[in-house]
């Protein structure tokens, strides 16, 4: 597997990209690539794939990448940027798709294997949760899957290093859509409305204090409200305000204990304010928890110059749904790159990488396979 390839897979991907589970050009590129390596595909999860090497074991270790892109709309310039407009590989799964082809590739060429591998191909990695899905149609069990790695890039540490984590590395997410309704008045008489504005202000203070006085500061957890629109004119009472956000935390306890006190809240407001709070709650990823015997195999088998020691980031992974499965192991690929400016953050419209990187994602699946003796 030369650079010069994982760079064709990695420009020839990011021009496609697409959303969710309809990744139907994706999946095309992914099944022909596969195919061509000698591969026998699987669609699962509407639009990824699964492919197996086998060895004298059946039970298998599982290697995987996401597919799926986001509705940004890219400002790189880069002479191979998306074709799809307002989508945009932010998020890296492009180079990630071209790591793992580039290891179904080296595993092609081994003659003899002694240990079954599979590599999965996973759309909806950014909504609403494509691992969760391959894990309801049986795959696991299908092909007897006893331990999963996967890999992310990361602009936060710099090129080429692997940043490891033991234990609790992403945090559980949810996100929420809420509706604060009042009733409408002129704004030279307030007393004859409800004020959804008011209320609504007042309720993203409240919100914000539950991490501040209601969880131990040293648990880490997040409560971000991320929009907010609502009202007709400047001298209208609002009847209406919405908002949508996200809560962080690595501790189910926690997670539990913010929900319960933002429904405390949205009551007392409602009290308060004479309107009405609807709050819409939806749980997605849990956390992910890398393994502990795999974290200190890869710790102790790699050079300590190719790795750093990273803390738990509240990043959600639907990664997390194959730990609870099985032991896995998600690691972080360095592409931060001072000199050549690669340093915007993921989901950012700037996002971008020097493909020579991806060679070090290969080479983490070839260790970690020689590490098991797959091979």
């Amino acid at each position: 597997m030369t650079k010069e390839k994982l760079k064709q897979y990695r420009q020839e991907l990011h021009q496609i990209p697409e959303l969710a589970f309809d990744l139907f050009k994706t999946h095309a590129y992914v099944k022909e690539k596969l195919e061509q390596l000698g591969y026998q595909t699987q669609t699962v999860a509407k639009t990824g794939l699964i492919a197996v090497k086998e060895g004298k074991l059946k039970e298998a270790i599982a290697f995987r990448s996401d597919m799926d892109a986001l509705p940004v709309t890219e400002k790189t310039n880069v002479s191979f940027a998306s074709k799809h407009d307002g989508n945009m590989h932010a998020c890296g799964h492009d180079g990630h798709m071209a790591m793992l082809l580039g290891f179904a590739e080296y595993v092609s060429q081994l003659k003899e294997i002694n240990q079954t591998i599979v590599f999965i191909f996973q759309p909806a990695e950014e909504g609403p949760g494509g691992a969760k899905v391959i894990l309801e149609e049986g795959i696991f069990e299908k092909y007897q899957i006893q331990k999963i790695f996967g890999i992310h890039l990361y602009p936060g540490l710099e090129e080429g290093l692997y940043g490891l984590v033991n234990g609790p590395m992403m945090a559980q997410n949810g996100e929420f859509n809420l509706t604060v309704t009042g009733k409408s008045a002129h704004g030279a008489q307030p007393h004859l409305g409800s004020d959804a504005v008011l209320a609504a202000s007042y309720l993203v203070t409240q919100y914000h204090h539950i991490v501040s006085r209601f969880i131990d500061p040293l648990d880490p957890v997040v409560v971000t409200i991320g929009t907010i629109e609502g009202g007709e004119a400047r001298n209208i009472i609002a009847q209406e305000v919405k908002m949508t956000g996200t809560i962080r935390s690595f501790n189910q306890i926690n997670y539990e204990k913010i929900k319960q006190k933002m429904r405390n809240i949205d009551e007392g407001i409602e009290k308060a304010y004479d309107v009405k709070v609807n709050n819409d709650i939806i749980d997605y990823y849990p956390p992910v928890i890398n393994d502990e015997h795999l974290f200190e195999m890869l710790k102790n088998s790699l050079n300590q110059r190719q790795y750093q020691f990273l803390r738990p980031m509240m990043f959600a992974e639907d990664f997390a749904f194959y730990q609870q499965k099985v032991p896995g192991m998600f690691v972080m690929l360095g592409t931060k790159n001072e000199s050549l400016a690669y340093v915007h953050p993921l989901h950012s419209c700037y996002f971008n990488f020097r493909e020579d990187v991806l060679i070090k994602g290969v080479e983490l699946y070839i260790h970690i396979g020689e590490t098991l003796k797959l091979f």
